[in-house]
């Protein structure tokens, strides 16, 4: 199985280098974040083309996830018991089922800043995401959540830790939500780039961030141990991020 998530930051604004993408890298499963759309407005038709069932889970113009796969999407579930909102909840989580491993593409609320009621209630979702996957964990599954945790897990995945100092994405508290998924029996199944470059996933559009690779690593993949065992390669697909157009994120793939 290949296995991929990107935070493509609008699927119809970047319909055409997700399809070029797809037809190059070829994964299995596909987790989408801030796909942006109504549900019955994604592209199912133009991903279809290329041989991939699509369950969407958007709402309005904002946030939005999806799951694409060419191996089965089974037993859907649109975002989880008790989600919270602001203040409904909003299209942040589906999970499905593909060749016998359970798969989640979330797309963490970001938090705005730490005095924001955006802040508390993006750590009452993570609380809540980490309820719902204690069960299925719980269960034995083979499982992988995948997707934008707008959260840092280390000072290590920002380019310059002394400027987030007082920021969301950085926090405490977040790093300890992140931390308390992981402690369920998850594993984070990408490896730090070799040769010391630098773990990134996302770049602001702004300043050129991009090509100073001033970054940050909020895009992750966690797996449960049989699943993470499995993992023969993982990269971040920086090639992704360049040229015209692009999203503001990279996808992630994984080879098991």
């Amino acid at each position: 199985m290949r296995l991929a998530t990107w935070n493509v930051n609008s699927v119809r604004a970047r319909l055409p280098r997700l399809l070029e993408w797809l037809a190059t890298t070829k994964p299995d499963v596909v987790c989408l974040q801030e796909t942006k759309c109504p549900a019955d407005a994604f592209p199912a038709a133009e991903v279809a083309e290329l041989g991939y069932a699509t369950a969407a889970h958007g709402i309005g113009q904002w946030n939005g996830v999806a799951l694409l796969s060419r191996i089965g999407l089974d037993d859907v579930a649109r975002g989880f018991p008790d989600e919270p909102g602001f203040p409904d909840p909003e299209a942040r989580a589906i999970s499905a089922t593909c060749d016998g491993v359970r798969v989640w593409s979330v797309y963490v609320p970001n938090g705005r800043t730490p005095d924001s009621p955006h802040y508390t209630y993006k750590l009452a979702w993570l609380a809540g995401l980490r309820e719902s996957l204690a069960h299925a964990v719980g269960t034995g599954r083979s499982l992988a959540v995948c997707g934008d945790f707008n959260v840092a897990p280390t000072d290590a995945d920002v380019w310059d830790p002394a400027l987030f100092v007082d920021s969301t994405h950085v926090t405490a508290p977040e790093r300890q939500a992140l931390a308390d998924i992981l402690a369920l029996g998850l594993r984070d199944v990408v490896p730090r780039p070799m040769k010391g470059d630098n773990p990134f996933t996302y770049w602001d559009y702004r300043a050129g961030m991009f090509h100073q690779d001033k970054g940050m690593r909020i895009d992750l993949v966690y797996a449960t141990d049989d699943l993470a065992g499995r993992v023969r390669s993982a990269y971040i697909d920086r090639e992704a991020r360049k040229g015209k157009g692009p999203s503001d994120h990279a996808p992630i793939v994984v080879d098991l």
